[in-house]
């Protein structure tokens, strides 16, 4: 997709907040310093539309950017975070799990995760709960520019067997900085929402 106009709608923390309309959905989820801001920038060709941030746990609300008028990219607050009490953390976990699971114009989750670790306990909860409610996952594993191409396999598969990655599922080696595999993202993205 060519992207000239992307722009932020609506932070939401309700179901009433969230933006009519009927646009499709894809949303952005994560650990605090995945890389989540700047997938979002990279894919829409801006710089800072996502705000990143060097600290984690900045997004507390759901963002809706709406992307060429033709889908919305939400995005759902970090996870994994500890400087957040444990109380606003609950509420986070409510807010994005009644944004997943309620959410009809939701066509897939991106999961971002990092390539460079394996999954973290979140990460893995993440993707079991995604799995478990039926909905479309996209992996995608940011900072690949962080190590050399000759490692890229070793490490996606000790992410694939850390998750127990379901063949079907997508799975997307990506770099911010080189722009690896941006392109493959929008034709996955643009697949669920045709």
């Amino acid at each position: 997709m060519k992207v000239h106009n992307a722009e932020i709608i609506i932070s939401a923390v309700r179901p009433e907040q969230y933006p009519p309309g009927g646009l499709p959905e894809i949303a952005l989820a994560g650990r605090s310093n995945v890389g989540k801001s700047s997938f979002i920038n990279t894919m829409i060709n801006r710089k800072n539309l996502a705000r990143t941030s060097g600290k984690p746990g900045k997004t507390q609300t759901l963002n809706f950017y709406n992307i060429e008028d033709t889908l919305l990219f939400v995005d759902v607050p970090g996870y994994g975070y500890a400087k957040v009490s444990k109380t606003e953390r609950a509420k986070w976990g409510k807010m994005i799990e009644t944004y997943l699971t309620g959410r009809e114009p939701l066509r897939a989750v991106v999961s971002l995760v990092d390539l460079r670790h394996p999954p973290t306990a979140e990460d893995i909860q993440m993707y079991e709960f995604l799995k478990y409610h039926n909905l479309p996952v996209i992996i995608v594993a940011t900072k690949a520019d962080k190590i050399p191409r000759g490692k890229w396999n070793k490490h996606e598969s000790v992410i694939k067997k850390q998750l127990d990655f379901d063949p079907d599922d997508h799975f997307i080696i990506f770099s911010s900085e080189t722009k690896e595999g941006k392109d493959t993202a929008w034709k996955v993205i643009e697949s669920f929402i045709k």
